[in-house]
């Protein structure tokens, strides 16, 4: 059987690789530490946004997968820091030369796995993040009057803290509050004149006006905040409604979220492809480095020439190989097989 990809590595090289893959895995470990940070970070802003997600959508789990490649990742390139440098002491090599092997095994199952999942999904999750916004935002819009009902009494802090903070208004633009009843009706006199009409006037009863919430509002508009009568072009005169920027937020929530989470997941999809190269990388010199070292029985500090490989043999010997090693295993022993009874010819012999 020859062998995959065969390298030949005298003992300059056997140095030489070694001294490389200690600093790749330090490498390795740094990017592991920034994906932990990054998708952390992106796994609390995902905790804080959750209301305005819809149950369905399924982009948290890009940074809980993340992060647990992540970990691995940082595992794998500590572990393979170590086990590179061990690689040239001939009193530590002993010690790590048991390890190379699950190194090499929960590197490429576990933390490759990971990855490419991750990456799979910072990738696919941002094209349905749309619909879940969508739906999301329109729930928790329409719960904004909700402050005593169990399950919503949050709803309102938390929209006003999200059209505070991103400087937007609405789903899609400030008009969005014009179809939501978004005052409490333990605020509504139930005598006035004004009440009864607007919510007779409405097919499901509910109170509707032509205004928005204060969080709407643009802090740096050079007038007092105008939040009722909206659509009235004769209520403020100096009130232009083509352009309610100068007083409200102009961009709905809907965009402004979709485009800082797209973006995130952007940074996250860079990263993760950045640290799946550099792990293929290490987990491939490691490979090389570990053969090499076992075709000279651990001795280090050889001089003669060794070969490194990524397999013994092709994949159909490999397999081959395998499954034979497993019959052998399940084979009785010839002491363990019991004796057969002679046949009475032979007795008799």
């Amino acid at each position: 059987m020859a062998p995959v990809l065969p390298l030949v590595l005298p003992l300059q090289s056997r140095i030489r690789l070694a001294q490389g893959l200690w600093l790749l895995c330090w490498l390795l470990a740094l990017t592991g530490g920034l994906t932990i940070l990054i998708s952390g970070h992106l796994l609390v802003q995902l905790w804080h946004l959750g209301t305005f997600l819809a149950p369905s959508c399924l982009f948290p789990a890009l940074p809980q997968v993340a992060l647990a490649a992540g970990v691995v990742v940082l595992g794998t390139g500590l572990m393979g820091a170590g086990a590179s440098r061990a690689s040239l002491n001939a009193a530590q090599y002993p010690l790590w030369r048991g390890v190379l092997g699950p190194l090499l095994v929960a590197g490429t199952a576990g933390g490759g796995g990971l990855l490419l999942l991750a990456l799979g999904l910072a990738l696919g999750l941002p094209w349905s993040l749309g619909a879940g916004l969508e739906e999301g935002l329109g729930t928790a819009l329409a719960h904004y009057k909700d402050t005593e009902l169990p399950g919503h009494c949050h709803a309102k802090r938390l929209i006003d803290e999200l059209q505070l903070r991103h400087h937007c208004c609405g789903r899609h633009g400030y008009k969005d509050w014009f179809g939501i009843q978004w005052v409490s009706s333990r605020y509504l006199d139930p005598n006035d004149q004004d009440v009864i009409d607007r919510t007779q006037n409405n097919v499901e009863g509910l109170y509707l006006t032509d205004g928005v919430p204060f969080s709407c509002c643009n802090p740096h508009s050079p007038r007092p905040c105008l939040q009722s009568r909206l659509s009235d072009p004769y209520a403020h005169p100096i009130f232009d409604p083509r352009q309610p920027n100068l007083n409200l937020w102009a961009q709905g929530c809907h965009g402004v979220l979709l485009k800082y989470l797209q973006g995130w997941a952007s940074t996250v999809s860079g990263m993760l492809a950045g640290t799946f190269l550099l792990q293929a990388l290490v987990l491939l010199g490691l490979r090389y480095l570990q053969t090499a070292l076992e075709g000279l029985r651990g001795i280090i500090d050889g001089e003669g020439e060794t070969q490194g490989y990524l397999l013994p043999g092709g994949l159909r010997d490999v397999l081959k190989t395998t499954r034979w090693k497993g019959r052998a295993a399940h084979r009785p022993a010839p002491e363990d097989t019991p004796a057969t009874e002679a046949s009475p010819e032979e007795g008799a012999a």
